[in-house]
């Protein structure tokens, strides 16, 4: 096991001694807020700590879509599936990303560079669709400038490892 995430479990477990199942999802929260999602071996050390089958914290933690079970890449791209969001084609947006990154939502891309989450709302209704890539909202996406946007930050990557 990677000594960093096997310290930092060990720090978070600390105050949940003898803890039952009822801490499982505020720890899962805390080891994901530390780390950045939930690794095997994170899962692990927790069902060590708490007495509990592996099988069944990864059966806990799939069943909610807080949690994440690969690390995110530098660019972390969110695609809002709200109701303004869908009527204005953000499946066909969140279709066409999925194809150029060859990726499934909650999967990063081998290059680590891109990681794809799809969120009930951003609050952006407005600008509809939307995505957001660190933060920074796109509006009015449709699958051509989601593309283009993608390949920008890919140019950036480019010329920021040449320089």
């Amino acid at each position: 096991m990677n000594r960093t995430i096997e310290s930092s479990v060990d720090t978070i477990l600390e105050p949940y001694q003898g803890a039952s199942r009822d801490a499982l999802i505020p720890i899962l929260q805390k080891v994901q807020e530390q780390e950045g999602y939930l690794s095997e071996e994170a899962i692990v050390k927790i069902s060590q700590k708490l007495n509990l089958p592996a099988s069944k914290i990864f059966g806990v933690a799939s069943f909610y879509n807080q949690f994440r079970f690969q690390p995110k890449g530098r660019y972390h791209i969110m695609v809002c599936r709200g109701t303004a969001c869908h009527v204005k084609g953000s499946a066909k947006v969140l279709d066409m990303i999925m194809r150029t990154l060859k990726i499934e939502p909650g999967q990063t891309t081998r290059d680590k560079m891109f990681s794809l989450e799809v969120v009930a709302c951003m609050g952006a209704c407005g600008l509809s669709p939307v995505i957001s890539i660190n933060g920074e909202i796109f509006a009015k996406t449709t699958p051509m400038k989601a593309v283009r946007i993608i390949n920008e930050y890919r140019e950036k990557e480019q010329v920021h490892a040449q320089g």
